[in-house]
């Protein structure tokens, strides 16, 4: 991981990044089976940039973060869905903090939002998928893709979920990076990051342009009809 030399810094959108993390991520150009699996929605424009220069193909894997019901910010953990397997993966810390004043109470809350967060991801794998044939995981290399970790609490449920299909290679690729994330590189063959460690406080501040991309966005980068 590090920061590709000459970019000027912030992006300007979230194809810019993904021009500069296709040019980081050259080197998995051209193998066989490659997928490009990008984390809706913003990590699809950036993975839609890196499918095509590594003529790949390209896919999502869903995830929808567990935010804290009065700190909807803070990441209790996410729930992930690929190739039809769905997994979960917690922060423990935050889960621990979410538990302490009222376990009974949290555990409910948890438990609803859990399951709030699964519908969601079930709506979206309808909406993203319809009618189109599961992309092959196993045995191929996969790289997946966001525009930006923060916690790393999404890109780690996307990589849990990803590893249970058994791929070939398992990269994790992002633009930028909010602070150290050693827990995705426990998950990964490899991390690419080419601002990596910005010191930043939020995915938002490393673009000049950072609108919301809606799933019409979405269909149409994976062609859906």
């Amino acid at each position: 991981m590090g920061q590709t030399s000459g970019h000027p810094y912030p992006y300007a959108d979230r194809a810019d990044a993904g021009r500069v993390l296709a040019g980081a991520l050259a080197g998995y150009g051209g193998r066989n089976g490659l997928l490009v699996l990008g984390l809706p929605r913003g990590g699809v424009p950036v993975a839609a940039e890196v499918a095509s220069a590594l003529d790949a193909a390209l896919d999502v894997v869903l995830v929808r973060k567990i935010g804290h019901p009065r700190q909807p910010e803070l990441a209790a953990g996410a729930v992930a869905e690929a190739a039809g397997e769905r997994t979960a993966v917690w922060n423990d810390d935050v889960v621990r903090y979410w538990l302490a004043a009222s376990p009974a109470a949290g555990q409910a809350e948890l438990d609803a939002v859990l399951a709030a967060e699964s519908a969601e991801l079930q709506r979206r794998s309808e909406r993203y998928r319809p009618g189109r044939p599961v992309q092959r995981i196993r045995g191929n290399p996969v790289i997946v893709v966001d525009d930006g970790l923060a916690t790393g609490a999404t890109m780690r449920a996307a990589l849990a979920v990803v590893r249970s299909l058994e791929p070939q290679w398992l990269v994790a690729a992002a633009p930028m990076s909010c602070a150290p994330v050693g827990g995705v590189a426990a998950l990964a063959d490899d991390v690419v990051i080419p601002w990596a460690d910005s010191t930043l406080s939020s995915v938002g501040q490393a673009y000049r342009s950072f609108g919301q991309t809606g799933d019409e966005e979405v269909r149409a980068l994976l062609r859906v009809e």
